[in-house]
């Protein structure tokens, strides 16, 4: 705000203005409050900066806002005045660009004004010190301002009055102006905090200052002198030798109803009226920056589309995948895409050359010498990939049925190690995946993972078909047949007995080798190239990958999690389970066909991996 005086004999008094300082942590701070509170929310913030008076000389007066700039009961530094601000964040940049610039200083200025009307301004300085930010985020005179400081409980005073009485100089709030000047008839000194270090001009702070002035006192003061309070240590030790001191003549504006001009807008680095920008790449950690962008697109779900979605759900659990071949990349990067931060891979091969193609986390690199191991490159490349996960892999086979064994005490010892490995690692995480090759991989740990009640989600592929299920999630063993498991929802179906075809509960439902009528065996046996290998059309992996990651978050967002009812698929026309929709059993895909169905499928009682019989013997034996 300003306002002239018109009198041509009187030097003009130029003003240095703020240059903005926003740390790092205010634009990190902005950017948390952006995605998880204010998100689509345009409505002014209010913001808490300061500036100091102790620079060097040659630095402009900086108005400086830091990452506790959103919390307006945050302490200011010490010896730093405050400045109470007003934070305008929007949405487009095409909103930035027509923000009414103009209209929003105006209106800060009326703020002003009515502050130094009413008075309000006498009782509380920092008025006077209002800010916009608009985004797309003398040893007397020392000791007297230290204890005035002190007694209000302040680390700096904006503003405040100065009487010299003999050698002694006199303080006060410009509250106290009247019985403070009491004894004044022509002059009056005030003092301000000034950040600027020009020899001949003030800081920014001191134009409202001379505002309230003519309005407050000009009918009682022709002019004020000015103490321009400048603090600061060369050295070691304390100056204020470059305060500067003059006068300033009062115009007449004490009945004056109009606020004055307005004018403020910080200029840009190139000097003209325009935004300035901030890059923040070069001084943030690259990890903390990959970091918060991957998680920006899951944080816009809940803005808008999904705002029920539990994303702390999805980014906490711990995945497990056996097999690294080209469902298992595909997986891990699925499950990424969700911010999975924990993913751990076992197999026992090593990339060849036919792998790099259909596998994406594989290179022609890796497949030299031999070929890398499979489950120990694919963590490496998701730690390149985003450094933020929590990658391992574990070189190692898993025992299947119907496979010659060599029984050899090497060989069996090897075995029982790798069981045990398996339970452990099946043990620590929440979500099995089964995306081997063959069907009586899956077998062992089917088993353990239902004797530890842990949600299995499997997927496997045919040439032009593929299955995507979720195993059936077995109840504790304390809990009766007819009891419910915590959180459980009671259906017409647990009370009356589970339909054939809807009403399923997740207990209820059967895992991969339910429809068996035989116990697995070596299915590569007395085979061909085409039959011992997983032949399929390349786009397949990638479609049934991503379904299995998806029928995974589906279920953590259900609030039964895996003992959820299956949707099937006579339920697409119903109200959604979940945020995200339906909670399926399996999905069955037919590439020929385009389509897919949602069948559902009971629990077999005398299934050979999930049936009670067998997981009743894991509990008590070594499986």
């Amino acid at each position: 705000m300003a306002a002239a005086t018109g009198d041509p004999g009187l030097s003009k008094l130029q003003f240095a203005p703020f240059s903005s300082a926003l740390d790092v942590g205010f634009w990190h701070e902005l950017t948390q409050r952006k995605l998880n509170e204010y998100r689509l929310d345009e409505a002014p913030k209010d913001i808490k900066g300061y500036y100091y008076n102790g620079d060097s000389a040659g630095l402009p007066a900086r108005l400086t806002l830091e990452f506790s700039a959103f919390d307006m009961s945050a302490p200011t530094p010490a010896h730093c005045c405050p400045a109470i601000g007003t934070l305008f964040n929007t949405n487009t940049l095409e909103a930035f660009k027509a923000a009414d610039k103009k209209l929003l200083l105006e209106q800060a200025a009326d703020e002003i004004w009515e502050a130094v009307k009413s008075g309000a301004a006498l009782e509380n300085p920092v008025l006077l010190n209002k800010f916009l930010l608009l985004t797309f985020a003398i040893q007397a005179l020392e000791r007297a301002y230290d204890d005035l400081c002190q007694t209000e409980g302040v680390p700096a005073l904006p503003y405040f009055l100065i009487k010299y009485d003999e050698n002694v100089v006199l303080v006060s709030l410009l509250k106290h102006y009247g019985d403070f000047f009491q004894d004044q008839r022509t002059k009056i000194t005030i003092g301000v905090y000034d950040p600027c270090n020009l020899a001949q001009h003030p800081g920014w702070p001191l134009r409202n200052l001379l505002v309230l002035a003519a309005h407050r006192w000009s009918s009682s003061f022709q002019s004020v002198e000015v103490l321009c309070f400048r603090d600061r240590t060369m050295q070691g030790v304390r100056d204020i030798a470059h305060s500067i001191v003059f006068e300033v003549k009062l115009p007449e504006m004490a009945f004056s109803p109009d606020c004055p001009k307005a004018v403020g807008w910080e200029k840009n680095q190139k000097g003209g009226m325009g935004p300035r920008m901030v890059n923040l790449s070069e001084c943030m950690d690259p990890k903390r920056l990959a970091e918060s962008s991957v998680d920006l697109n899951l944080k816009l779900m809940c803005w808008r589309l999904v705002p029920t979605l539990d994303l702390d759900k999805v980014v906490s659990v711990k995945c497990l995948l056996l097999g690294a071949g080209t469902l298992g990349c595909n997986v891990a990067r699925t499950l990424m895409g969700w911010g999975v931060r924990h993913i751990t891979f076992v197999d026992n091969a090593n990339i060849s050359y036919s792998n790099p193609v259909r596998q994406p986390l594989y290179e022609f690199e890796d497949c030299l010498a031999g070929g890398k191991p499979k489950a120990l490159a694919a963590a490496e490349r998701l730690q390149k990939i985003f450094p933020g996960v929590n990658a391992r892999g574990f070189n190692m086979s898993i025992p299947m049925p119907g496979h010659p064994v060599n029984f050899s005490s090497v060989t069996l010892e090897q075995a029982r190690k790798d069981v045990e490995h398996l339970e452990q690692l099946i043990e620590s995480h929440d979500v099995v995946f089964l995306l081997m090759d063959t069907r009586e991989s899956r077998w062992l740990p089917a088993v353990i993972a239902a004797s530890k009640r842990k949600l299995v989600i499997n997927a496997a592929l045919g040439f032009d078909t593929f299955v995507v299920m979720r195993h059936g999630l077995k109840k504790p063993k304390q809990q009766g047949a007819g009891d419910l498991c915590p959180g459980h929802l009671v259906a017409p179906a647990d009370l009356l007995g589970s339909s054939l075809f809807a009403n399923i509960p997740g207990y209820k439902l059967g895992c991969y080798f339910c429809n068996d009528v035989v116990a697995p065996g070596d299915s590569t046996r007395d085979r061909t190239l085409d039959q011992q290998c997983t032949v399929s059309r390349p786009g397949l992996a990638m479609i049934a990958g991503a379904l299995a990651v998806e029928l995974m978050v589906s279920v953590l967002q259900h609030p039964d999690g895996g003992y959820a009812i299956a949707s099937s698929s006579d339920d697409r026309m119903n109200e959604p389970p979940t945020s995200l929709g339906l909670v399926p059993h399996q999905i069955r895909g037919f590439l020929s066909r385009f389509d897919n169905v949602l069948p559902v499928s009971l629990a077999f009682d005398k299934c050979t991996a999930c049936s009670s019989k067998i997981w009743d013997m894991s509990d008590d034996e070594t499986v």
